[in-house]
């Protein structure tokens, strides 16, 4: 086919196709979506359900158990995790990574009628139980926003304004608010008058729970219409609580009378928030995952803006994430990158090549990039972290099929074809080997963007794009690289092969043919620094993600089991305090009982605990958080060694996780709480590089249990049950309704006036009322005192059996892999009782399965390869040659990563199937232009040498442009290391293709090379 010739005479039509790539880039850049992160669906859902009284083994047993078997008898099911609580159980369950994010309303749906089915299962005072499906949602736009003077139903009713007009910006998915200042009204009856009146709690509960339900009240037909009686308006103020009347013995008590009546915070909210040490609220915006994010922000900004007019002065947003700016900031500094690289490519190509190729190549290369986002607009393939990557990534085989034909036609023209005898000369050569090439560059990354799991979703956009861009780079270099070569190459007279007898051709030659005679020992060179650096790469350092460029790092503390909420709150202040007199800190968010609001895809949330304080922690520079953050792990240590103190880095993968984890799963807490301090020692004692050694059961909890006199206490008419409800009230309190004011369900809490004191002092005296006596009965009468005991208030299960875990912190700069190879012999050596197991979490397990997940899908697209490259030659002892240098690609690899101490990570994880596939074209390119070289007649020795040096420049500028192309990449934390793996692995790779690849043809040429050596003479 002659393409090439076709694209310079029906020059229309190329010139539309090159219009159309310019313009229809534009258009791709102005609308296509962009992202942090590419639309990933996290596969998970929460059960919560509520077992009041419970304690934490009884909700593992009677609560947690049936909802288990019930959930795990559907297939789509991967893992089910419970962490159970005393009165809570959290059901955590993920659905197998091959589901797809459209599957998943059905699957939920099928859930929830497992979880509905199984409600009949669980004991009296459980549930009902809450399916959580939006556990994974992203809120990118973050905000602390602080109302100091406001009243809590002031802060209620801002953030419910707040919320509404947000969520009817354009583009707003969803709008959560968290932190919000928890009230409820309390009741608190004079104990002493209640007595002496007989007034039973219940009394009281009831006119409450009585006074404020809405109950319908009927209708009545009247002259054919039906009319609706509306129900007598319920309590609706503190005021007329306090006027509600309670019915004693045939008698009526005003509740103002016997009880206090107010409206105040609750003693132990489930969260408390904190902007810079001031008392805030948070709200998450999150846009649809099909539109551009940066608009959405800008939106949501724009209506922030216009609403400050309406809000009360004072009220201030304060921004903790903003994902729309860290969008675009991302995108802009690709779009800075981009053209630094086309412009190294132009000036490389310029100096070796001339200001014309420079032209040609470089024109066709920013053809393809912009086309390329021309098609993933209209594919919908946003501009986000991965697709960026894989433009990246692209860029490095771009430039290769330009550069083959514009060498070539430049050549062949400078021995004066004309540039149509040229573009048909060159293309027709080298077409189907380098689309035979770009195809199995292509299948380099099939394994990872077709993979059907969470991998495979992940990295679609990664597959997609580079597919993209190489088929059209392919479809350009020989359309619009002939076009332009017609238009700027000059056609010269000289001689026919003079084109490669300058200095530099004739040097590699005159080395090429001391080689080929030398050709066992280059081979035996080459295999022994392969072993050498096989070996070199043992030692590069092994990370899963790198850290986040984004100059934000955390704070994790945590208080022993029984802490309440207040005094972890206290603590969070010292910290904020300390934090608040260095200059680099930009600022602190601060969040009491649980984790932020999933402000970022890889950000896990922690789980709610009353003894859990986080900080978010924003700096000016990414420079300045190592030094800041050893200096805060030495105060936190020192100033709260009450509590386990650990910072943490964000990282650009997943997150949540320890760095090093191993899990014990067995029946018994006391085996599993024995090995699992038995793994603690080992590993302390295998490693100086293990920190913060902890377990996910945490510590026992003190516990505090009336010894209930069965025969005084059945004397006196009273049971258990009554004892626990006097307490309750003695203590938290009995829920007796809810205070409408709006929208809002506002809790009434019915309490003894002594427990707003806090402490136990007043137990001992608490009344008890006894229905069949119709009297109080103290405490003290129907108990034998108080008991003390400790028990598992944390615990925790895998596939339904008590799973221990035992987690570890690696120091700041010190690689998860290489602490977690110093323990894993001694924690394998671990002598298990029978019906235990051990199984290793952590870094390494999601490394394992992202490796696994990759090991599934590559087989086949490394024989897909292996039969593209055996079809394109028709024979075999040529791809063999080929694939023969593929491992030896390491080697650049291993020199490049230990020469700058970077790790070895999942980035350059892609560096490397990229450089795979430079390789592999490079050296198709070349072993084609030997055996093109031989069919004309050229002797087999000589074929070798002209057919290699003819392939020396592009191979070199090839290289040499990318390894250039790399370098603004390596200032980014991202794709510092698969720049270095791409341009060091490149490098060598050049070497290979120009030294390698000629030897290794001659050594499987034996024949053809005996045969034409010289004639000795006499």
């Amino acid at each position: 086919m002659q393409i090439a010739r076709g694209a310079i005479d029906k020059a229309l039509i190329t010139w539309l196709l090159m219009i159309g790539c310019l313009l229809g880039g534009l258009w791709g850049f102005a609308t296509i979506g962009r992202l942090e992160d590419p639309a990933f669906t996290i596969k998970n859902a929460i059960v919560l359900t509520q077992y009041p009284g419970a304690s934490a083994e009884e909700v593992a047993r009677e609560v947690s158990e049936p909802l288990e078997s019930a959930i795990q008898q559907m297939a789509e099911i991967d893992t089910i995790t419970s962490s159970n609580k005393p009165g809570v159980s959290r059901i955590d369950v993920e659905i197998e990574s091959t589901y797809d994010g459209t599957e998943l309303p059905q699957i939920w749906d099928k859930l929830r009628n497992r979880v509905n089915d199984a409600q009949g299962d669980l004991p009296d005072g459980a549930g009902p139980s809450i399916v959580n499906d939006t556990f994974g949602d992203v809120f990118g736009i973050f905000y602390a926003v602080t109302a100091p003077g406001f009243t809590d139903a002031e802060t209620h009713a801002l953030a419910e304004f707040l919320r509404r007009e947000l969520l009817a910006v354009e583009g707003v998915a969803d709008v959560e608010v968290s932190g919000l200042p928890e009230e409820a009204v309390f009741v608190e009856p004079e104990p002493a008058i209640t007595a002496n009146l007989g007034i039973p709690p219940a009394a009281i509960v009831n006119a409450i729970a009585n006074a404020n339900v809405v109950t319908p009240a009927g209708s009545i037909d009247q002259n054919g219409q039906s009319i609706r009686i509306a129900p007598p308006v319920g309590s609706d103020t503190v005021e007329q609580i306090q006027n509600l009347t309670v019915g004693v013995q045939g008698e009526v008590v005003d509740l103002t009378d016997i009880a206090r009546v107010y409206r105040g915070r609750a003693d132990d909210p489930d969260r408390i928030i904190r902007f810079d040490g001031e008392e805030a609220f948070t709200i998450g915006v999150s846009g649809k995952s099909d539109l551009n994010i940066v608009d959405i922000g800008k939106a949501a900004d724009a209506r922030i803006d216009q609403l400050m007019s309406d809000i009360p002065y004072g009220v201030e947003f304060k921004p903790i994430y903003q994902q729309h700016e860290v969008v675009e900031e991302s995108s802009n500094e690709f779009l800075v990158n981009l053209a630094t690289s086309v412009a190294i490519v132009a000036v490389v190509l310029a100096l070796f090549m001339g200001w014309r190729a420079a032209i040609v190549v470089g024109t066709t290369l920013l053809l393809t990039v912009v086309g390329t986002v021309f098609f993933m607009a209209v594919f919908g393939i946003e501009l986000q972290r991965i697709s960026l990557g894989a433009l990246i990534i692209a860029m490095g085989m771009l430039v290769d099929n330009a550069i083959v034909v514009a060498e070539g036609m430049q050549g062949d023209m400078a021995e004066g074809k004309s540039s149509r005898e040229a573009a048909s000369d060159v293309a027709g050569k080298t077409q189907i080997p380098l689309l035979g090439a770009t195809v199995i560059g292509i299948m380099a990354f099939a394994g990872i963007g077709l993979s059907p799991d969470a991998t495979g979703e992940f990295l679609f956009s990664l597959f997609a794009v580079i597919g993209i861009s190489l088929l059209l780079s392919w479809v350009l270099a020989i359309t619009a690289t002939p076009l332009l070569g017609h238009y700027f190459f000059k056609r010269g007279g000289t001689e026919a092969g003079s084109a490669y007898n300058g200095p530099i051709f004739r040097a590699y030659a005159a080395v090429l043919r001391v080689a080929l005679r030398l050709r066992w020992l280059v081979v035996a060179g080459l295999i022994a620094l392969t072993v050498v650096c096989y070996w070199g790469f043992g030692q590069v350092k092994q990370q899963f993600f790198p850290d986040s460029n984004t100059p934000l790092f955390y704070v994790h503390y945590t208080l022993p089991q029984g802490a309440d909420i207040r005094r972890t709150a206290s603590d969070m202040e010292v910290l904020e305090d300390w934090l608040a007199e260095q200059d680099e800190v930009v600022s602190v968010a601060t969040f009491v009982g649980g984790g932020a609001t999933r402000f970022m895809l890889t950000y896990a949330p922690e789980e709610s605990l009353p003894t859990y304080g986080h900080l978010i922690i924003r700096t000016e520079t990414l420079e300045q958080i190592p030094p800041l953050r050893a200096r805060l792990e030495d105060f936190g240590a020192t100033a709260l060694p009450q509590g386990e103190f650990r910072s943490e880095r964000l990282a650009f993968g997943p997150g949540g996780g320890a760095p090093v984890a191993v899990r014990f799963s067995g029946s018994d807490p006391d085996v599993l709480r024995a090995l699992a301090d038995e793994a603690r020692a080992r590993m302390e004692e295998a490693s100086d590089d293990v920190q913060n050694l902890r377990t996910d059961w945490r510590q026992r909890e003190l516990v505090v249990r009336p010894l209930y006199a069965e025969n005084r206490a059945q004397t006196a008419g009273i049971a258990r049950e009554d004892v626990a409800t006097a307490l309750a009230s003695a203590t938290d309190g009995t829920r007796a309704g809810v205070y409408r004011e709006n929208d809002r369900l506002i809790p009434i809490v019915v309490r003894d006036p002594a427990a707003a004191s806090g402490g136990g002092a007043h137990l001992i005296d608490q009344p008890v009322w006894s229905e069949p006596a119709g009297t109080f009965v103290p405490l003290e009468q129907i108990i034998d005192g108080f008991g003390y005991d400790v028990e598992d208030t944390l615990f925790q299960r895998r596939n339904r059996v008590p799973t221990i875990a035992v987690e570890a912190d690696v120091p700041a700069g010190v690689n998860a892999n290489a602490v977690f190879t110093e323990v894993r012999g001694t924690i394998e050596a671990m002598a298990l009782p029978e019906g235990y197991s051990m199984a290793w979490g952590g870094e390494y397990e999601s490394s394992a399965e992202a490796q696994q997940s990759l090991g599934r899908q590559l087989p086949l697209s490394l024989l897909v390869m292996v039969l593209i490259s055996i079809l394109l030659f028709g024979k075999l002892r040529q791809p063999l040659i080929i694939w023969l240098l593929v491992p030896m690609a390491v080697n650049g690899v291993a020199i490049g990563l230990l020469s700058t101490g970077l790790p070895f990570s999942f980035t350059a994880l892609l560096g490397l199937l990229s450089l795979s596939g430079m390789l592999i074209k490079n050296g198709i390119v070349l072993v084609e232009e030997i055996d093109l070289t031989r069919a004309d007649g050229v002797p087999f020795r000589e074929a070798v040498v002209r057919a290699s040096t003819s392939r020396l420049r592009p191979v070199v500028l090839a290289a040499g442009t990318t390894i250039l192309g790399m370098t603004p990449l390596l200032t980014d934390a991202f794709f510092a290391s698969m720049a270095v793996t791409i341009m060091g692995g490149l490098g060598f790779a050049s070497v290979l293709t120009l030294i390698a690849a000629p030897v290794l043809y001659v050594i499987f040429f034996p024949r053809a090379w005996r045969a034409d050596a010289p004639t000795k003479t006499a």
